[in-house]
């Protein structure tokens, strides 16, 4: 895939979907439920205040394909709209005007939530000017400092993902300051037993490399200066960090100076988290919602 406009192609092949809308009383969120449902991408269950949400959807009113369910606080809503996924009612949940922490204590609850045994974690897709394809991170938004098995746990989220959009053997790099493993640098040693991991056959259908640095990741130009071999230098599809500091600030970056655009999801939940920004523009929420349903799905056909 190209950039985001493809990954919305690819869903709206896919059919129709459902998503879900924790607290839904917020015009943003509303239009690109809207917009989404008339590109095919989806069907909107929009849970929260219903006056509030009818008087948002304006004259138009309810478009085809959108219902309400009412809920009376918002903390109601997230805890509704959670149940209807497990339900199997949706395919995708979608935070709209709720508090994060408000919004993961319904989707994290041990009862009656969305866990599963795996690790919740956060992809991003990218489009950036002059890149021939999306690029994809993770974890810049779920886990703070994630040790050796949650980093572990993190790729096999985001390879299962990747592999659903169809990018077949993508090449991934695990990122570190430099290439060299010390003992004073947790990610290069963390890196180097990931690799390790991969080529006793723990992760298929990838190509790992670590610790590398991001300036070798991503050029090949790169890599033959400091006179480091690499398969996927210059050709990178996943990106893993080593913080949640370092992935969102990588990400916000790419944004403010390098004028990319985001699709963000949450994965390793029973289904896919749409999660986006307030100031998430409403092509960004759709796109979220395209990568959400395209990891929701066995595969592009």
């Amino acid at each position: 895939m190209k950039n985001l406009h493809d990954l919305i192609g690819a869903a709206r092949i896919l059919g129709s979907r459902k998503v879900c809308v924790a607290a839904a009383e917020d015009g943003e969120t509303i239009k690109a439920v809207r917009d989404a449902v008339s590109l095919g991408l989806v069907e909107g269950i929009l849970v929260g205040d219903q006056a509030k949400i009818t008087a948002l959807c304006g004259v138009e009113g309810l478009p085809r394909g959108m219902s309400v369910e009412h809920a009376a606080s918002c903390v109601d809503a997230a805890f509704k709209a959670v149940s209807i996924v497990r339900a199997g009612e949706a395919d995708v949940l979608m935070k709209g005007l709720i508090n994060t922490s408000d919004f993961l204590k319904a989707v994290l609850n041990p009862e009656n939530g969305l866990r599963t045994d795996r690790l919740l974690s956060h992809l991003a897709a990218f489009e950036i000017p002059g890149e021939a394809k999306l690029i994809f991170h993770s974890d810049g938004g779920m886990n703070v400092l994630p040790r050796l098995e949650e980093k572990k746990a993190i790729l096999k989220n985001a390879l299962d993902a990747l592999h659903r959009l169809g990018i077949e053997n993508p090449n991934v790099a695990i990122l570190a300051a430099n290439e060299k493993v010390d003992p004073k640098i947790p990610s290069t040693v963390d890196a180097k037993a990931i690799v390790d991991a991969w080529k006793a056959g723990e992760f298929s259908r990838c190509v790992i490399e670590g610790p590398i640095a991001m300036d070798v990741a991503t050029s090949e130009a790169a890599a033959g200066h400091k006179g480091i071999r690499s398969a996927i230098a210059g050709k990178t599809d996943l990106f893993i960090f080593s913080s949640i500091e370092a992935g969102n600030i990588a990400g916000k970056l790419l944004m403010r100076y390098g004028r990319a655009k985001m699709a963000g999801i949450i994965v390793g939940a029973v289904k896919p988290i749409v999660l986006v920004s307030r100031s998430d523009d409403s092509f960004a929420k759709i796109a979220s919602i395209a990568l959400a349903c395209l990891a929701s799905s066995r595969g592009i056909p």
